[in-house]
């Protein structure tokens, strides 16, 4: 997961070496915070809410919602690229009582999220696969078996995406199911914004492409469609009404921001 902001100000800081890098935790205002060996933040969590979704930005990751029946949302397959601090895989779990798989190179990261982070232990709906992201992603296993797919993998100063290219892309579209959707933090200090969004575009196709506006802290989600649906404004209102009833989501206040690419 790319950082968001640096935690200069943060206390209790502890330590887990490992032979990749050190994985870094710390404290602040009630929230725990994961790092990879720098001051930027890789994930965070709330302690006395720990399945909860704290970042603004991974909530965001999280409109997929939008476009599917509330009443359909518990036993589909999430798929989280990039473990993080275990936010998305930990609330589709237990929030949305989805099937999940996350994809983490580094054991280090895992043993961490099950330690700290509150991550559960693999279970007939939860696998958490250490490996890297791009070796999995083109596994036959996953064709056309993933709804919801979060992508944020970055490198260990988060100053630029891991994967990207319309290769990466187009096998991504391939674990999606026909109404399956995918969301990329683009986010970068040297990562190119339109670009990626253009590899984007190319593999799924402007219609089916979907953009927030940046947050402050410069992460922006974009959201693609395995198949291209639009809806009315006033049902999408409406969806994102139901979703924040129902999943205590900021999704009315996404209404605001979220757009097509294509009108």
């Amino acid at each position: 997961m790319p950082a968001v902001r640096p935690a200069a100000s943060s206390h209790n800081d502890a330590t887990v070496s490992s032979s990749q890098l050190e994985v870094n935790l710390s404290e602040l205002d009630g929230v725990r915070y994961l790092h990879l060996g720098t001051p930027w933040i890789q994930g965070a969590m709330r302690m006395d809410a720990p399945y909860d979704i704290e970042l603004e930005y991974v909530q965001r990751m999280m409109a997929w919602l939008l476009f599917v029946p509330t009443g359909t949302v518990a036993g589909r397959h999430a798929m989280q690229l990039g473990l993080g601090a275990a936010a998305i895989t930990k609330y589709c779990y237990r929030r949305l009582n989805m099937r999940c798989t996350a994809i983490e190179i580094n054991p280090r990261v895992v043993q961490v999220c099950r330690d700290w982070f509150y991550l559960p232990p693999d279970d007939e709906r939860l696998q958490v696969i250490v490996d890297d992201a791009g070796a999995q992603i083109v596994q036959p296993r996953w064709r056309g078996r993933v709804d919801a797919l979060a992508v944020d993998i970055y490198d260990d100063d988060a100053s630029a995406p891991v994967f990207g290219g319309t290769d990466f892309y187009a096998a991504c579209r391939d674990t999606l199911t026909d109404d399956g959707c995918i969301t990329v933090n683009l986010f970068g200090r040297r990562s190119d914004y339109q670009a990626t969004l253009d590899d984007i575009c190319t593999v799924f196709g402007r219609r089916a492409v979907w953009v927030f506006r940046p947050t402050r802290e410069g992460n922006a989600v974009v959201l693609a469609q395995r198949r291209p649906r639009r809806v009315a404004r006033r049902t999408l209102l409406e969806q994102a009404r139901e979703v924040q009833a129902a999943y205590d989501l900021p999704a009315r206040k996404w209404m605001r921001m979220f757009k097509p690419v294509e009108k």
